[in-house]
């Protein structure tokens, strides 16, 4: 069979699909966030952990300006490269003021300090602030601030990162016990897929959550180990697909000439049978991975993942959510709709490209 068109006719075929395309343009912008989120996040902080109790609860479209003084001690800053990545401190200690209540009268600074109570006069000696050129700096809040007075639009920028990297480490250890399990399973029957399948229905039978729960008990609550449990936890769906498919494919007219021609086993698996997989498999990736990000949202909502100050959007929603009874409802929506929309696309690309490897 000639597979030169392949590539074009697939690409072809998956344009067709009017929400995939979309949706994987989404996810691409999703992982160059992921990657150089502390470039666009107006908060550059590790983290996105500024916080600022004056202008805390500060609803969407806040600006405010900022008094730069000179901080306690040096300030360390990072290479540039670094900074890109993960974010420097900054290199001055920042004071709330009312907008363009900054003068300076001999060698004094006056302004109109703000804090939750409402103004206060602040005065500072003229050698306290940080850059005597540019005394002031300009600040604003797209999404608001949350209750620590910290940039809303940042975390959920630097949030990409966390949900991201959740989803692939988890999908890649469950791809790798999947495959493996399944594929043994599936192609050598007897015993062995006994074995396999008495693994996979033990699995099964527990609750996804508290096996997580579970998991994350006895591993840790670091980064680490919540990405590992979610592997650990995931890999059932993929083995059950690859151990049903190569049972179906290892039956066929081509693998039985592989195997006569005395070809090993894992050359039959790897040639023959795991590129018959690439549909089903893709959207069960696609379903395991957004699993992978709901679930880790639902541990750092529950306090059970990703530990502050650590911008999960699930710390977020936990941290926010209160504020939407109060009117701050963009601090509680915020996080919310970015975790669905998320979701969503994995899951409209995963079909995209079942449907396009489907068809012939």
């Amino acid at each position: 069979m000639d597979h030169s068109d392949l590539p074009l006719s697939f690409g072809r075929r998956f344009v067709q699909n009017r929400l995939a395309v979309p949706a994987l343009g989404y996810l691409c912008i999703s992982v160059l966030l992921a990657l150089f989120g502390y470039g666009v996040a107006p908060d550059r902080t590790p983290d996105a952990n500024l916080q600022m109790p004056a202008l805390s609860q500060a609803p969407a479209g806040t600006c405010s300006d900022i008094l730069a003084l000179k901080p306690s001690g040096p300030v360390e800053q990072p290479s540039l490269l670094r900074r890109l990545f993960f974010g420097a401190p900054l290199p001055y200690y920042p004071v709330p003021i009312r907008q363009n209540s900054f003068a300076v009268e001999g060698d004094s600074v006056y302004a109109i300090g703000i804090d939750p109570e409402g103004a206060y006069p602040v005065a500072f000696h003229r050698n306290l602030l940080w850059d005597a050129g540019k005394p002031v700096v300009r600040r604003c809040f797209p999404l608001g601030a949350d209750a620590f007075g910290r940039c809303i639009f940042s975390r959920l920028l630097l949030g990409y990162r966390v949900s991201l990297s959740a989803g692939a480490l988890a999908v890649g250890v469950a791809l790798t016990i999947g495959l493996v399990l399944g594929a043994l399973g599936g192609y050598f029957g007897g015993r062995t897929d006994a074995l396999v399948m008495l693994l996979i229905n033990t699995f099964w039978s527990i609750p996804t959550l508290l096996l997580v729960f579970a998991f994350v008990m006895a591993l840790g609550r670091s980064a680490g180990a919540v990405f590992l449990a979610l592997g650990l936890t995931l890999w059932v769906d993929v083995a059950r697909l690859v151990r049903g498919q190569v049972m179906a494919l290892r039956a066929q007219t081509f693998a039985e000439a592989a195997h006569n021609l005395g070809l090993p086993a894992w050359r039959i698996a790897w040639r023959h049978l795991l590129p018959n997989l690439v549909g089903p498999l893709t959207v069960v990736l696609a379903g395991s991975f957004s699993t992978a990000i709901l679930l880790e949202s639902g541990l750092s909502f529950l306090g059970f993942g990703m530990q502050p100050p650590s911008p999960s959007w699930g710390s977020m929603l936990s941290e926010n959510y209160g504020l939407a009874l109060s009117g701050h409802w963009v601090a509680a929506m915020a996080p919310a709709a970015v975790i669905a929309l998320t979701i969503l696309a994995f899951h409209v690309v995963g079909n995209g490209v079942r449907d396009a490897v489907g068809k012939r």
